[in-house]
């Protein structure tokens, strides 16, 4: 069956991550605060985040401002907003298979909700992407195969109508398992390479 639909991971794969521990370390050293207890914290509760059931003020909260801080709260949060970059490559890609082909391309992301509805704005992602599945809004992360159901459904579609590009190996194995062709994100040329095999080609 021809691919008429594209799921589509944001962090890793259009954009950088969200707040990887690369960003945690920068963040650590700027602010001048423990990483080693910024990083646990954040493993205990990040998890939490992502499915929505965390705010990102309580995040924060937990993670870095459980004590008094010389730095405000919100410098802290626009250090962190501002790790996000495009992948412009990337992006320009998706952009061309989608107008070629007239692809439905459906996000598929683990990610806060302020977190996510910030990216979504700052890179104008509503003019690329049709489906937002974000964990924090469907209250369910990958690599649960629950969310890649509520994607075929709302999105209308048949697993093998469906190529998933994603950064983690795991994720699209989960994918596979319920039939949906997938490609993992390695850089350009290599995603460049993979999609010409399922006979995409861009422009």
């Amino acid at each position: 069956m021809d691919i008429t639909t594209l799921f589509l991971d944001i962090g890793g794969v259009i954009l950088t991550n969200g707040w990887d521990h690369e960003m945690r370390k920068l963040a650590a050293w700027t602010f001048e605060i423990d990483y080693d207890e910024l990083n646990e914290r954040h493993s205990l509760t990040f998890g939490t985040y992502e499915e929505g059931k965390l705010s990102l003020e309580q995040y924060l909260d937990m993670t870095v401002f459980y004590k008094e801080r010389p730095f405000l709260k919100d410098d802290f949060r626009k250090f962190m907003l501002a790790q996000s970059r495009p992948l412009p490559d990337m992006l320009l890609l998706m952009r061309s298979l989608k107008l070629k082909y007239k692809l439905k391309i459906t996000s598929i992301s683990n990610g806060g909700r302020e977190l996510s509805m910030y990216r979504v704005q700052k890179f104008k992602l509503n003019s690329l992407i049709d489906i937002f599945i974000s964990s924090s809004f469907v209250h369910i992360r990958k690599p649960d195969e629950d969310i890649y159901r509520m994607a075929l459904d709302i999105s209308q579609v048949l697993p093998d109508e469906v190529l998933d590009i994603e950064d983690r190996e795991m994720f699209v194995q989960v994918a596979r398992g319920m039939g949906i062709r997938g490609i993992i994100h390695k850089d350009y040329k290599n995603t460049l390479l993979e999609l010409n095999k399922f006979g995409l080609t861009p422009d």
